[in-house]
C-alpha cells in the first residue's frame, strides 16, 4: 500500500464542508437563480416544479453517470416544455442552463471556517483525506478548484495516481464512481484504488442529507436515518476497521459563531482519531 498511516478520514462535501450549497436551494433564493438564468422564461418557474419535475425524477442519473446537470436541465426543459423551447434558439436553452449551474457551484464552496483544519490535515500527511459526494459530474472539477484555491492539493479518486498521493486530498464523486455512497460499489472503487494491505480505521464527517432544503427528496428524514446506518455499516465491512462518524448536523440558519463551534468539534474528534491506536 502507498499509503501507511492505516487511517482514513472523509469528509461529505454538500451541507458538511459546503455549508452554502443547501442555502442555494431556499425558495427565495432558487426563485431568484431560475430568473437571473433564464430557465423561468423556459418554463421552470417556481421552486416546487423545479424539484418535482425536474431534479427529483432525474436525481439517480443525474448523481451516478457523467452525463452532468447541464445536460440534465436543457434536456429536461425541451421534454417538459417543447411549446417553449421550439420559440428559443439551442443556443439560449443551454445557456440558461449552464449560467444556473455555474452559480450553483460558485455558490457551493467549501465554507471558509474549515480551511485550517483541512490545510493542516493535507500537511501533516497523517491520514488518507477522501471528500466523498453525492453530486453532479461538474462538482468533481469545482470541488479540486476549491481546495486549490486554499493551497491543498487534490485529484479525483479515479486517478491513476491516487494511490500514490500523500498528502493531496482525493475527490470521490457518485457521478464518477457509478453508485452513491450508501451503495457497497462506491466505497469498494476508493479502497480499490488506495490498495491498503491493512484495514484502515475510518473517521466519517457528514449530515447524511439531514442539512439539505426541504424539498429535496435527498433530505427526507427516513432517507437520512436509513442512509446513515447503511454508510457506516459499508464502511466497517469493506475497510475491515473500526469506524467513528460525527454526524454534523446544523439548523438552515446557523450563526457563524455556531458553525465554528460545530467545526472545533470535528477538529477535536479528528485529534483523538489519530492520537487512537
Amino acid at each position: 500500500m502507498k499509503h501507511s498511516s492505516g487511517k482514513l478520514i472523509i469528509f461529505d462535501y454538500s451541507g458538511t464542508l459546503s455549508l452554502e450549497a443547501p442555502a442555494f436551494a431556499r425558495p427565495e433564493r432558487l426563485l431568484k437563480e431560475l430568473e437571473i438564468s433564464g430557465l423561468d422564461k423556459l418554463g421552470i418557474q417556481t421552486p416546487g416544479l423545479f424539484w418535482e419535475r425536474v431534479v427529483n425524477p432525474t436525481w439517480e442519473e443525474g448523481s451516478t453517470t457523467p452525463v452532468g446537470y447541464r445536460e440534465i436541465l436543457r434536456r429536461e426543459v425541451e421534454r417538459l416544455f417543447p411549446e417553449r423551447v421550439r420559440s428559443a434558439r439551442q443556443d439560449w436553452i443551454r445557456q440558461a442552463a449552464s449560467r444556473f449551474v455555474d452559480h450553483y457551484l460558485e455558490h457551493s464552496r467549501m465554507d471558509d471556517v474549515w480551511r485550517p483544519l483541512l490545510q493542516a490535515l493535507s500537511e501533516k500527511a497523517s491520514a488518507v483525506l477522501v471528500v466523498a459526494t453525492d453530486h453532479y459530474a461538474e462538482a468533481t472539477g469545482a470541488i479540486i478548484g476549491f481546495l486549490q484555491d486554499w493551497q491543498i492539493p487534490a485529484i479525483p479518486v479515479t486517478e491513476p495516481a491516487a494511490g500514490e498521493a500523500p498528502g493531496r486530498v482525493l475527490v470521490a464523486n457518485s457521478a464518477d464512481l457509478g453508485a452513491h455512497k450508501a451503495d457497497r460499489r462506491f466505497w469498494e472503487a476508493i479502497r480499490d484504488r488506495l490498495r491498503p494491505s491493512r484495514p484502515l480505521h475510518v473517521l466519517l464527517v457528514d449530515d447524511f442529507g439531514a442539512n439539505e432544503q426541504e424539498g429535496d427528496a435527498y433530505a427526507a428524514r427516513d432517507q437520512v436515518e436509513n442512509r446513515t446506518r447503511q454508510t457506516v455499516a459499508l464502511l466497517g465491512d469493506v475497510f475491515g476497521g473500526g469506524v467513528q462518524d460525527f454526524f454534523f448536523r446544523l439548523g438552515p440558519a446557523a450563526a457563524p459563531s455556531l458553525k465554528a463551534r460545530r467545526v472545533e468539534e470535528v477538529s477535536r474528534a479528528v485529534d483523538r482519531f489519530l492520537e487512537g491506536g
